[in-house]
C-alpha cells in the first residue's frame, strides 16, 4: 500500500478524533458512541464504493481503508496496554481501596456471572456447543465504562461512584480476557463440553503470574528512572516502554495475564513514582500518558467500528434472535449483581451501600466497545475455529456491541435525567450558594489589593466597589437566608467548606513544596475523605474521616506483625516514616483553618456553627498532637530531623523565588539564572531525601538501652533479660486497667504509653517504666495506661522487681523521681517494701 495514502488516512483519522469530541458535546452523546458511528459510516462507505458502479474514483481510498492492517493483536498489544496504564497512573489507589468490595464484585464476579449466563442461555437457544457459547459470553462480558464515567463527571456526580466504575474498568478486562483465553482453547481443541472446575483452576496462575511480572517490571523501571533524575525525557521514555514490556513478558514468557501485569505495573509506578521522581517530571509524565491514552482510546474505537460492516455481512434472521438472547442474558446477569448480590453484601456489612439510582445508571451504562470487538476479531482470524462458530461469534458480539452503543449509549443521559442524577440536591444547592458567597468575598479582597497596586481613579474604584458589594451582599444574604436548611445541615455545609479549604491549602503547600511530593496523594486522600464524609453523614462522617487520618490501619498492623514475627522491617520503616511526615503536614495545615472559619464561615452560618467547627478543629489538632507525641516518644530525634528537612526545603523554595524575581527584573541574565537554578536543583535533590528511620531492636540490646539499668553488670543484665516477659500492644490497647491489683511493672522498649488518672494525664516513651507505684505501695492501681503507638513492653513480676530495686541505685533514683512528680513521699515506698521483705 502507498505510504502517502496510509499517512493521509492516519492524518484523517486524527482529524476525525479532533472533530468527534466537540460534536459529542454538541449532540450530548457519549464520545465513544460518536467515534463508533463515524467508524461504522467510514467502513460501510468503503464497502459501498468498492461494490457500486456509480464511480471508480474512490476505489483506491476504499481499498486503502479496508486494507488497513487491523488485527486483534493490534488492539490487544498496542492500544489496550496504553489505556489501562494511563488509568492506573491517574487513579487514587488509596481511595479506591475504600470500595474494593463493590469494585471486585463488578470486575470479577459480574464478569463470571455474565459469562455463564450468556453461555448457558445461548446453549439452550442454539445448536452451538457449550464451549463456543461460553466463549461468546466471555467476549461480551467486558464493559467499557468510559461513557458513563464521563457523563457522571459532567453532572458532578459523587467521585466515589466514578471511582467504582474506574476500578471496574481496570480489572474487568483482565477477568474477561482470562476467561476468553480459557474457552478459546477449548473451542480450538474441539472440546464441546468443558469442565469449568479445571478451567477456573488456571486463574491463580493467570492473576498471580501477571501481578508478579508487572510488579517486578515496575520496580526495575522505577529504579532506573531514579538513577536518571537529571534526564526527564529519559524517565518519560522508560515509562512508555514499561506497560508493553510487562504485557508481553507476562503473556509470552509465563503464560500469565498481560492485562493484570499492566495494571500492577501502573499501580506500582503510581505508588512509588511521586516519591522517586522530581515533581515536574512526574507531572509531565502523567500529561504525556493522558494524551497517549486519548489517542489510543479514539483510534481503537474508530478502527474497531470499521470492522462492523464486514462482520455483519452474513447476518441471518435467526442470528437476530440470538442477539436478543445475548442482550437479555447479559443485562439480567448485571442486574442480579447490582440489585441482588451488592445489596446483600451491604446488609451483611461487607460492602458500602450504593444508592439505587446509581445502580440503575451503572446497569444501563454497561456499554460494550472496542475490547469486545477485538476479542471477536481474534476468533474470526483463527483458522482452528470452525467456520460457523467464527461467523456466529462475529455477528453476536458485533450486534450486542451495536445495541449497547446505539440504544443504551444514546439514551444514557436521558436515563440519568429521569433518575434525577443531574439535579443538585437541596443541600448541594445551599452549598453552591455558600461557595458563591465565600468566593466573592475572596475576589473582593483581591480586587481591592489590585486596584491599590495600580493606583486607579478613586471614583471609578468606589463606583465598581459599590456595585460589587451589592452583588456580594445579595450572595451572602442568599446563603444566610436558606430557610429550608436546618441547623444540622448548616453544620454539614460548614464542614464541607472547611474540608474543601483544607484541600485547597494542601494544593498550595504542594506547589510551594512545603509538603513533599511523596506525601501529596496521602494528604489529599485524607482531605477527600473529609469532604465525602461530611457530605454523606454530616458531623459524624467528618469526625470518622478525621479519626481515620490519624489511626493505625490494617496495613500498618500487618507491617508490625511482619517486623515482629519475621524480622522483615522495610514496610514498617516506610509506613512509620510516612506517618511521621503525614502528621507533621496535617499539623501544618490545621493551624491555617481557624482563620478561614472566622473570616468566611462565621459570616454566612453564624457564631454557633463557627464555634462548633472550632471545637471539631481543636479536637483534630489534639488528636494529631497526641499521635505525633507518641511517635516522638517512640523514636526520639526523628521528628527533629524531619523538621530540619522542612526548613531546608522552605529555604530552597524562597531562594528559587528570589532568583526568579531577579531574572524577571533584569538584574541577572539567562545564563546566570540557569547556572543558579542548576545548583539549586542539586541541593533540592539532596534535601528531598528523607532521613533514615531505624526501628530495629535486637533482643540482646533491649535491656542495655534502659538508663534505669545502667549500673548493672553483664551477668545481672543477662539474668534480667531472661526474666523479662515481652508483650506487644497496638495503638489504643489498654495496657494497665484501673482498680486492679498491681502484680507487675512495665518497661517501654519501644512505643509510647499514656497514663490517665482522675486529675492528670502524662505520657511515657522508650526507656521509661510505669506501674511501679501501686506495686510498691500495695494498693490497687489508680491510673489507666493506654498505648498511643504500637509498642513493645517488657514486663517484670513483683518479686523480681523488688530484688532488682534493691540492687540498682539508678532504678531507685527513677522511682524517687517518679514519686516526687506525683506528690508521693519516696521514703514511704521503700518503707513499705522493706516491711514486706522483713
Amino acid at each position: 500500500m502507498d505510504i502517502v495514502l496510509i499517512t493521509t488516512l492516519l492524518a484523517s483519522l486524527f482529524l476525525l478524533i479532533g472533530i468527534a469530541e466537540p460534536l459529542a458535546a454538541r449532540l450530548r452523546l457519549p464520545y465513544s458512541v460518536i467515534l463508533a458511528i463515524l467508524g461504522i459510516l467510514i467502513g460501510a462507505s468503503a464497502i459501498f464504493f468498492l461494490r457500486t458502479d456509480l464511480t471508480d474514483a474512490l476505489n483506491p481510498v476504499a481499498e486503502a481503508i479496508l486494507g488497513l492492517p487491523i488485527r486483534s493483536n493490534v488492539f490487544l498489544y498496542v492500544f489496550l496496554p496504553t489505556l489501562l496504564f494511563q488509568v492506573t497512573l491517574g487513579v487514587n489507589l488509596r481511595r479506591m481501596l475504600d470500595d474494593w468490595v463493590p469494585i471486585l464484585v463488578l470486575a470479577v464476579v459480574a464478569v463470571i456471572v455474565a459469562t455463564l449466563s450468556v453461555g448457558y442461555a445461548l446453549s439452550w437457544a442454539s445448536s452451538l456447543p457449550l464451549a463456543a457459547c461460553l466463549l461468546i459470553g466471555a467476549i461480551v462480558s467486558t464493559t467499557d465504562p468510559s461513557a458513563v464515567v464521563s457523563i457522571f463527571r459532567s453532572i458532578s456526580a459523587p467521585r466515589r461512584l466514578a471511582r467504582i466504575i474506574e476500578g471496574e474498568s481496570l480489572l474487568n478486562d483482565a477477568a474477561a480476557i482470562a476467561l476468553f483465553g480459557l474457552f478459546m482453547g477449548f473451542v480450538m481443541l474441539g472440546v464441546p463440553d468443558p469442565k469449568l472446575g479445571a478451567a477456573f483452576a488456571r486463574f491463580p496462575l493467570l492473576i498471580g503470574g501477571g501481578a508478579i511480572t508487572g510488579w517486578l517490571a515496575a520496580r526495575i523501571a522505577v529504579w532506573i528512572m531514579a538513577r536518571f533524575s537529571q534526564f526527564e525525557l529519559a524517565q518519560i521514555s522508560i515509562s512508555v516502554a514499561l506497560p508493553y514490556l510487562a504485557y508481553i513478558g507476562a503473556e509470552q514468557s509465563i503464560g500469565a495475564s498481560g492485562v493484570i501485569a499492566v495494571v500492577t505495573a501502573g499501580l506500582t509506578l503510581n505508588l512509588t513514582g511521586p516519591g522517586r521522581l522530581p515533581p515536574q517530571a512526574w507531572t509531565n509524565l502523567r500529561e504525556l500518558w493522558d494524551v497517549l491514552a486519548h489517542w489510543a482510546g479514539a483510534l481503537i474505537f474508530i478502527l474497531a467500528a470499521l470492522l462492523i460492516p464486514r462482520l455483519l455481512e452474513e447476518v441471518r434472521v435467526e442470528d437476530v434472535v440470538l442477539v436478543g438472547v445475548v442482550i437479555a442474558a447479559a443485562i439480567a446477569a448485571r442486574a442480579v449483581i447490582l440489585f441482588g448480590f451488592l445489596p446483600l453484601l451491604t446488609v451483611l456489612r461487607l460492602s458500602p451501600a450504593i444508592e439505587r439510582p446509581y445502580r440503575v445508571a451503572i446497569l444501563w451504562g454497561g456499554l460494550r466497545g472496542a475490547v469486545t470487538l477485538a476479542l471477536a476479531l481474534a476468533v474470526t482470524e483463527s483458522f482452528r475455529v470452525p467456520v460457523e462458530v467464527k461467523r456466529v461469534v462475529g455477528i453476536l458480539a458485533t450486534g450486542f456491541t451495536l445495541f449497547t452503543l446505539i440504544v443504551q449509549g444514546t439514551t444514557l443521559r436521558t436515563v440519568i435525567t429521569w433518575l434525577g442524577l443531574d439535579r443538585l440536591s437541596r443541600l448541594d444547592q445551599a452549598l453552591s450558594r455558600q461557595v458563591v458567597a465565600v468566593a466573592l468575598q475572596t475576589v473582593r479582597e483581591d480586587v481591592a489589593r489590585t486596584t491599590e497596586n495600580y493606583e486607579m481613579d478613586h471614583d471609578i474604584v468606589r463606583s465598581e466597589a459599590k456595585r460589587f458589594g451589592e452583588r456580594l451582599d445579595t450572595a451572602v444574604k442568599l446563603a444566610e437566608d436558606s430557610v429550608d436548611i436546618v441547623n444540622r445541615d448548616r453544620v454539614t455545609l460548614g464542614l464541607i467548606a472547611l474540608a474543601g479549604h483544607e484541600r485547597d491549602t494542601i494544593l498550595v503547600r504542594v506547589r510551594e513544596r512545603t509538603i513533599s511530593a511523596r506525601m501529596t496523594e496521602q494528604v489529599l486522600s485524607d482531605a477527600d475523605r473529609l469532604i465525602e464524609g461530611a457530605r454523606s453523614q454530616g458531623r459524624s462522617g467528618y469526625q470518622q474521616a478525621a479519626r481515620r487520618s490519624v489511626a493505625y490501619g490494617r496495613a500498618f498492623r500487618t507491617a508490625v506483625i511482619l517486623h515482629r514475627r519475621l524480622g522483615f522491617s522495610r514496610p514498617l520503616v516506610r509506613m512509620t516514616a510516612d506517618r511521621f511526615e503525614a502528621l507533621l503536614s496535617q499539623r501544618l495545615i490545621l493551624r491555617d483553618l481557624g482563620a478561614f472559619i472566622d473570616k468566611r464561615i462565621r459570616r454566612i452560618h453564624g457564631r454557633r456553627v463557627a464555634d462548633l467547627l472550632h471545637d471539631l478543629l481543636s479536637r483534630r489538632v489534639e488528636a494529631v498532637e497526641t499521635a505525633l507525641e507518641g511517635l516522638r516518644l517512640q523514636y526520639p530525634g526523628y521528628a527533629e530531623k524531619l523538621q530540619r528537612r522542612f526548613i531546608r526545603r522552605t529555604a530552597l523554595r524562597l531562594e528559587e523565588r528570589e532568583y526568579t524575581a531577579m531574572r524577571e527584573d533584569g538584574l541577572i541574565g539567562a545564563e546566570v539564572h540557569t547556572a543558579l537554578m542548576q545548583d539549586l536543583a542539586a541541593r533540592r535533590s539532596a534535601a528531598e531525601q528523607r532521613p533514615r528511620l531505624d526501628i530495629t531492636l535486637q533482643r540482646t540490646d533491649v535491656v542495655r538501652q534502659f538508663p534505669l539499668f545502667a549500673d548493672l553488670d553483664d551477668a545481672a543484665l543477662k539474668r534480667l533479660g531472661r526474666a523479662l516477659e515481652t508483650r506487644y500492644v497496638n495503638a489504643g490497647d489498654i495496657v494497665m486497667h484501673k482498680d486492679r491489683t498491681a502484680k507487675s511493672v512495665f518497661f517501654i522498649a519501644s512505643g509510647a504509653v499514656e497514663l490517665e488518672t482522675a486529675s492528670q494525664t502524662w505520657r511515657l516513651g522508650r526507656g521509661e517504666m510505669f506501674g511501679e507505684m501501686a506495686l510498691l505501695m500495695k494498693k490497687t492501681r489508680r491510673a489507666e495506661a493506654r498505648a498511643i503507638a504500637p509498642s513493645t513492653l517488657l514486663v517484670l513480676d513483683e518479686t523480681r522487681f523488688r530484688r532488682l530495686l534493691d540492687r540498682s541505685e539508678a532504678l531507685q533514683e527513677a522511682v524517687r523521681a517518679s514519686a516526687a512528680k506525683r506528690g508521693i513521699e519516696p521514703q514511704t515506698l521503700f518503707d513499705v517494701g522493706n516491711a514486706d521483705t522483713a
